[in-house]
């Protein structure tokens, strides 16, 4: 009799526990948000390319689609257009030069993209400058060069978008696992004011992110590790509607096929960080090379009315999508 009236209390115990995590993060009984998709332009508005058999050294330039408008990424021309088109927020890639400053570009060498080989590590700002970044695209197999000659004097500088762009929000990626890099732009956004710091994130390897974090604690930043300790620990008691700390006042970026499997995804997990000042962008894929949402297609592939982040490298095309949506 014991035994019988444990093994009822234990099942109706269970039923309730999983009715209480059904009812607790179904986003079918969360406040209708009404906020728009918020879209992230991947450095700007560059041309594009296939993804297929991509690699950590593939040179993408010599891989591009049939150009569709006039820009290269890491620009700020491409910034602005990206601005123009809609995006909320541009992404942009940075690199530390022989002379201290921050150039933005995303390549390890100067070799793919550009008429000059080596490091840009290698080079001051003003040789930098006189460098074709358009110089190594090509949509035909090295038969056409269609923007040979059209990049020199584009690669800017990280000051230099700060101030073209002075009240738009920015994602800074520092493209290396060097702690000494994390410290480098500490110094230099050490100097700037607070609520301008509040409209920039950081993202890259763990090591310069930690210790950017350690000299900056109140600067939103994001690495793998970042991710995982908000992520994981959100796993284990987020169906609860616990927010571990390390989910707080951050940028997460989540893999579209992860995304279903995170406690109240999509709305109730949106609204979850929004209470905690958190930014939420869906990546293309599993994340592993910063594919994006990039056309219709792909935009069908999120929830019906989805209102969190979006990463696209097309932003011409995906913001017009939306707004058709959205009327």
């Amino acid at each position: 009799m014991k035994r019988k009236k444990f093994l009822k209390n234990s099942l109706l115990f269970i039923i309730a526990l999983i009715l209480f995590m059904f009812f607790n993060n179904s986003s079918y009984f969360t406040k209708e948000r009404q906020t728009e998709p918020f879209l992230l332009a991947h450095r700007g508005l560059g041309q594009t390319f296939s993804m297929e058999g991509i690699e950590g050294d593939t040179c993408t330039a010599e891989r591009i689609f049939e150009p569709a408008h006039p820009y290269l990424e890491n620009t700020i021309p491409s910034m602005q257009a990206a601005f123009d088109a809609g995006a909320d927020m541009v992404e942009l890639d940075i690199k530390p030069t022989k002379d201290g400053q921050f150039a933005v570009f995303h390549d390890w060498t100067l070799d793919c993209r550009t008429n000059a080989k080596g490091m840009v590590s290698d080079y001051t700002m003003d040789e930098l400058r006189k460098m074709d970044i358009g110089y190594g695209y090509t949509a035909d197999n090295g038969i056409t060069y269609p923007f040979r000659g059209k990049g020199v004097g584009l690669m800017p500088t990280l000051d230099e978008v700060l101030t073209h762009f002075p009240n738009q929000l920015l994602l800074i990626h520092i493209k290396s696992n060097d702690p000494e890099e994390g410290e480098q732009l500490a110094d230099f956004l050490s100097d700037l004011a607070e609520d301008r710091l509040e409209q920039l994130t950081v993202y890259g390897g763990d090591a310069p992110i930690a210790s950017l974090k350690k000299r900056m604690p109140h600067m939103r930043v994001m690495s793998k590790e970042t991710l995982k300790s908000c992520v994981l620990p959100y796993i284990g008691v987020g169906w609860t509607g616990v927010m571990p700390k390390a989910c707080k006042h951050t940028q997460i970026h989540i893999p579209e096929n992860y995304a279903p499997w995170i406690w109240g995804w999509p709305n109730k997990f949106l609204n979850r960080m929004d209470k905690v000042d958190t930014r939420v962008i869906v990546v293309a894929g599993d994340g592993g090379w910063s594919e994006g949402f990039d056309s219709e297609e792909d935009l069908n592939r999120l929830p019906v009315d989805y209102s969190g982040g979006i990463w696209t490298n097309r932003i011409d095309l995906i913001a017009p999508i939306l707004k058709d949506k959205q009327e």
